[in-house]
């Protein structure tokens, strides 16, 4: 996702409590950043923060990392998160700036992360961009890395072309699919909140792909 520079993101995160720009200083011992030691799910390419948010917001006895690459839409995730909690203490959720190519320098299988979800990441169309995939079997084999056994990815998208592909990559890297729906808001499934990208693609008509792979 594309965003303008917001002069305001930088000052604001420095005096922001739960936020890092040196994730890696926690390699292993992410429990201690929260108030609770309990449970840890983590999203990827987190976005505005609404997700996130929502999910810390309603499951106090659960504690989330938000990890994303831009600066400035942390920023943003930021003040979308103060807001979501609404005055109340937001201390079971952590924004982190990271780029994913190198997550595991920051996170170990120490860390006991639960859940890892990824909402509506860029689907890279092109073959020659394909690598790139935040679901590609490069990736996917450096989640294996620091994830536990029977830990779940949680992976929604509009692009058919990318589910599909996906589908293949998580089976390649020994993820074990447990739920699929090509269309979740016509089924059963629980796809958690729902976010910004995922209304403007159901207000426009455009299905919503969803699956849940366990790490086996």
């Amino acid at each position: 996702m594309r965003i303008r520079k917001k002069k305001w993101a930088a000052p604001e995160l420095s005096e922001c409590p739960f936020y890092t720009k040196e994730p890696d200083k926690y390699k292993g011992k992410w429990e201690t950043v929260f108030a609770k030691n309990q449970p840890i799910h983590m999203e990827i390419g987190c976005g505005k923060g609404t997700f996130a948010g929502t999910l810390a917001k309603d499951n106090p006895n659960i504690n989330y990392i938000a990890l994303d690459i831009k600066e400035d839409m942390l920023g943003v995730a930021r003040r979308n998160i103060v807001k979501i909690f609404d005055g109340q203490a937001i201390d079971n959720l952590f924004l982190v700036e990271k780029n994913c190519e190198m997550i595991s320098d920051a996170f170990s299988k120490e860390d006991n992360i639960q859940r890892m979800y990824i909402n509506f990441c860029n689907p890279w169309p092109k073959d020659k961009h394909k690598k790139r995939r935040l679901t590609y079997p490069r990736k996917l084999m450096m989640y294996r890395d620091f994830l536990p056994d029977n830990c779940e990815i949680r992976f929604k998208t509009d692009d058919d072309n990318l589910f599909e592909e996906s589908i293949g990559y998580f089976k390649e890297c020994n993820f074990e699919i447990t739920e699929i729906t090509y269309d979740l808001h016509s089924s059963d499934i629980d796809g958690g909140p729902v976010t910004e990208h995922e209304k403007m693609f159901s207000d426009e008509g455009i299905s919503i792909k969803y699956l849940t792979a366990v790490k086996r």
